[in-house]
C-alpha cells in the first residue's frame, strides 16, 4: 500500500476532521488511501462523487466503482494502477505528467473514466497525444490518413526521418533566402538595368525564386493538411509565413501589371516597400528552433513583467526629461531646446545607450543625468529574475518534451522490429515444430524480460525527470 501526502488543514471548529474524510481505494491490486478534502477540490470528478454519496446508497456506489467492502469501507476498481498514478497528481498539483511508457490511447480513456479533462495535461506531455497514431487508424479513409500523414510530415520533424528532412530543408531554404536577400544590397554584386540604375544580380533572383516557390508549396501543404482551417490562419506563425511569401507576388504583380495602371514612380516605390517585408522570413526560423520558441514563449509569460518595465522606465524618462529641461535652460548653450525633445535623452540616458548628441551642461544637470542612470538601471534589473525564471521553466519542459518523443520513436522502432520478426517466424513454414517451440521461447523469455527492463527504466526516467520538475 502506498499513501498520497495528505495536507492538513483547519476547520472552523478548530477539530482535525481528516480521518473522517478519509476513503481507501483499490486500483487493479494497489491499495491507496486518499484524503477526502483534496479530492473534493474537482467535486465533478469520478472520486469526489464517490466520496460524497451515502454508504448505504448501494446503487449509487457499484455504479461508479467495481466492487465495494462495506467492513474495510474500500472500493475496487480494475483500473490501470500505473495511469492512475498520474492522474492522482491533478487533485494535488493541478497539472498531470503522463510516465513514459503509457500508451496515451489508454491514458485518455482512463482520463475519461475518472472524469479528468485532458486540459489538466502539462504542455511537456501533450507530445504522447500526437505520437499515439503514427501508425494510422485502420477505421479512417484513405483521404484522412494521407491527409494526417501529409501533416506530421509538415508539422512533427519527430515523427520521421522525412518529416525530419524536411524541416531542414526549409531551415536552408530560411537561411539561403536571407542571405540572398543581404547580398542583393550590396552595390558591388548589384547589375546596371536598361536605364542605368542598380538592380539585384539574375542569379540571387533566381535563386530568390526558388526559395519562394519551396515557401509557397511548403505553405499550401500546410494549409491543405491542417485540421482546422480557422486556427491555421490565425496563428500567428502562419501569419508570418504568409507575410514572408505574399510580397514577392505581390511586386511580381506591380512589375508586370501595375505600369498600365500608375506611373512608374509610384510602381517602383510601392515594390521597394514590399520588399523590405522580406525581412519576414526570418521569423520562419522561430518554427525550426526550439530555443526562439523558448524565448518566445517566456515573453509571452512575462507580459506583466514587461508591461511594469515600460510602465518605470515611462515614469523615469518624463520626470528626469522634465528636470533635464528646466535645469538646462540656464545655460546658454543648452541642447534641451523642449520636453519632448528631452525624452529622448532621457530614453539614452537610462537604458545606459549615452550616444553624446545631447548632454547636461550644468552641474545640478550632470547630477540629473547620474540619479536617472541609476534608476535606469534598478528599473531594469527588477522585472529580468521572473523572466529568466519563465525562460528557464519552459526550457526545461521543452527538454522533457523532446526527449519524451526521441524515446518514444526509439520504443515504436523496437515493437516495429519485433513485429517484423515475429511475421518473419510466422511465415517459415518448414519447420512447424521448430517454428512453434521459437514462439512459445519468445513469448516466454524475451517478451516479459523487455518489458520488465522497459519498466525499470521508464521507472527511473519518470523519477529524474519529476524531480527536475
Amino acid at each position: 500500500m502506498w499513501t498520497i501526502p495528505k495536507p492538513r488543514y483547519k476547520n472552523c471548529n478548530k477539530l482535525d476532521t481528516r480521518d473522517e474524510a478519509e476513503m481507501a481505494v483499490n486500483i487493479g491490486g494497489v491499495r491507496l488511501v486518499l484524503d477526502g478534502d483534496v479530492l473534493n477540490r474537482y467535486p465533478e470528478s469520478r472520486l469526489a462523487e464517490l466520496i460524497n454519496c451515502s454508504t448505504l446508497n448501494y446503487d449509487m456506489i457499484y455504479s461508479l466503482c467495481d466492487d465495494y467492502d462495506p467492513g474495510k469501507n474500500e472500493f475496487y476498481f480494475d483500473r490501470d494502477p500505473d495511469a492512475f498514478r498520474c492522474i492522482i497528481d491533478v487533485y494535488y498539483f493541478g497539472e498531470i505528467h503522463i510516465k513514459r511508457g503509457i500508451c496515451p490511447i489508454c491514458f485518455i480513456k482512463e482520463m475519461e473514466f475518472w472524469k479528468i479533462h485532458q486540459s489538466y495535461l502539462d504542455e511537456c506531455c501533450k507530445i504522447k497525444l500526437i505520437l499515439d497514431d503514427l501508425d494510422g487508424d485502420p477505421s479512417v479513409n484513405c483521404s484522412a490518413q494521407c491527409l494526417k500523414f501529409l501533416w506530421k510530415l509538415m508539422e512533427k520533424p519527430e515523427s520521421s526521418l522525412p518529416a525530419r528532412g524536411i524541416a531542414v530543408a526549409s531551415f536552408l531554404f530560411v537561411l539561403v533566402s536571407s542571405v540572398v536577400m543581404c547580398v542583393g544590397t550590396i552595390p558591388e554584386v548589384q547589375v546596371e538595368d536598361e536605364e542605368g540604375d542598380l538592380v539585384e544580380h539574375p542569379m540571387l533572383e533566381a535563386i530568390e525564386t526558388a526559395c519562394i516557390g519551396w515557401f509557397t508549396v511548403e505553405y499550401l501543404l500546410r494549409f491543405v493538411s491542417c485540421p482546422n482551417k480557422l486556427h491555421f490562419f490565425l496563428s500567428f506563425m502562419n501569419i508570418i509565413d504568409f507575410m514572408a511569401i505574399i510580397p514577392f507576388y505581390v511586386v511580381l504583380t506591380l512589375t508586370y501589371l501595375g505600369t498600365a495602371m500608375m506611373d512608374l514612380a509610384k510602381v517602383q516605390q510601392a515594390v521597394q516597400a514590399l520588399r523590405i517585408m522580406r525581412i519576414a522570413r526570418v521569423f520562419k526560423l522561430a518554427r525550426h528552433s526550439s530555443g526562439l520558441q523558448t524565448f518566445t514563449y517566456a515573453l509571452k509569460r512575462s507580459f506583466k513583467e514587461l508591461g511594469l518595465l515600460l510602465m518605470y522606465m515611462g515614469i523615469g524618462i518624463f520626470v528626469f526629461s522634465a528636470l533635464g529641461y528646466t535645469i538646462e535652460q540656464s545655460h546658454p548653450e543648452t541642447l534641451f531646446s523642449s520636453i519632448p525633445q528631452s525624452f529622448w535623452w532621457a530614453i539614452i540616458t537610462m537604458t545606459t545607450v549615452g550616444y553624446g548628441d545631447i548632454y547636461p551642461k550644468t552641474t545640478l544637470g550632470k547630477c540629473n543625468a547620474a540619479i536617472s542612470f541609476l534608476c535606469g538601471v534598478i528599473a531594469i534589473a527588477l522585472p529580468i529574475h521572473p523572466i529568466i525564471n519563465n525562460f528557464v521553466n519552459f526550457y526545461n519542459k521543452q527538454k522533457v518534451l523532446e526527449t519524451a518523443a526521441k524515446h518514444e520513436l526509439e520504443l515504436m522502432e523496437l515493437q516495429s522490429s519485433d513485429d517484423s520478426l515475429m511475421k518473419a517466424t510466422r511465415t517459415c513454414g518448414a519447420a512447424g515444430a521448430l517454428e512453434s517451440s521459437m514462439r512459445t521461447s519468445r513469448s516466454d523469455n524475451c517478451i516479459p524480460l523487455l518489458e520488465e527492463s522497459t519498466r525499470t527504466l521508464k521507472s527511473k526516467d519518470y523519477c529524474s525527470e519529476t524531480e527536475s520538475f
